[in-house]
């Protein structure tokens, strides 16, 4: 008698449910070839930057770039005065450093102009043991986002209700974090007292946002213990502009990194810090 002829095995149930949803989790958290968002991308912007992330306009050295590299450096300086701006026009407090400068000024025989010009000549001496260096971007960055401050205070809105307010400093806040994460990826060098902040990070390894987090509280109470006004916009911009800043760096590096490249391939050796 013949035996019959069996065709392969029909595969159960359960290694076919597996089989599926290991494909559809290989297909979500894959980079797309061509550029598409998926789970994986969309992970990422659940956390802060803890370094500079390296982009497409990322500048070979601080004194030489091209126009579109140029050109993310003033609009990110210009969205940063603009958000310094906001935070004037909101009238509920200045920034931490100015409340430094006006603490230093009710303490010595000075103008809070040159007391505040003081603090940026010490914060720049401050580079020196940290061997951070300046670049076209330090100069620009005294430039633009003075110009870009005056400019936004003739048009922006001055509030008198406290939500309104309130509101402003968040976005203020917010578009100073996106700045920076513009203009300190191109790596044209970082202002005065970002490079305090670029310059610990890349010797101690601490991630940017704690940095920041960290430099503006200590100015806040220094400045505050020598006398200087404190409001809830300085309370907040403190404890807000390190992950701010963190959030604008993911933000940019998401968009700005070179997508060709399969996410399970990108480590985070190509994601290095601002070279020293």
């Amino acid at each position: 008698m013949r035996k019959p002829i069996l065709g392969p095995a029909m595969p159960s149930f359960a290694h076919v449910q597996s089989s599926v949803l290991q494909e559809f989790k290989r297909y979500l958290f894959a980079a797309s070839d061509k550029g598409v968002f998926r789970i994986s991308d969309i992970m990422s912007w659940l956390k802060p930057s803890r370094t500079i992330p390296v982009t497409r306009w990322r500048a070979p050295s601080r004194w030489r770039t091209k126009p579109s590299t140029f050109a993310v450096l003033v609009i990110g300086l210009w969205l940063f005065g603009t958000g310094d701006g906001m935070l004037v026009a909101a009238g509920l407090g200045v920034s931490p450093w100015t409340v430094l400068a006006q603490g230093l000024s009710t303490k010595l025989p000075m103008s809070i102009g040159l007391a505040t010009f003081l603090v940026s000549v010490l914060v720049l001496l401050l580079w020196i043991p940290l061997r951070e260096r300046p670049g076209l971007g330090t100069i620009c960055n005294a430039i633009v986002i003075a110009l870009a401050l005056q400019v936004s205070l003739i048009y922006l809105p001055r509030p008198q209700i406290f939500g309104l307010q309130l509101a402003e400093v968040l976005i203020g806040i917010a578009a100073i974090g996106l700045g920076s994460g513009l203009y300190l990826t191109t790596n044209l060098g970082p202002g005065p007292r970002d490079g305090w902040m670029t310059g610990i990070h890349q010797r101690t390894g601490w991630p940017v946002p704690a940095v920041r987090l960290s430099i503006e509280v200590v100015v806040l109470g220094i400045g505050w213990l020598l006398g200087g006004v404190v409001g809830l916009g300085t309370v907040l911009f403190a404890l807000l502009i390190g992950p701010s800043v963190g959030y604008g760096l993911m933000i940019v590096g998401t968009f700005g990194r070179d997508r060709t490249k399969p996410a399970e391939n990108i480590s985070e050796d190509e994601f290095p810090e601002l070279d020293a």
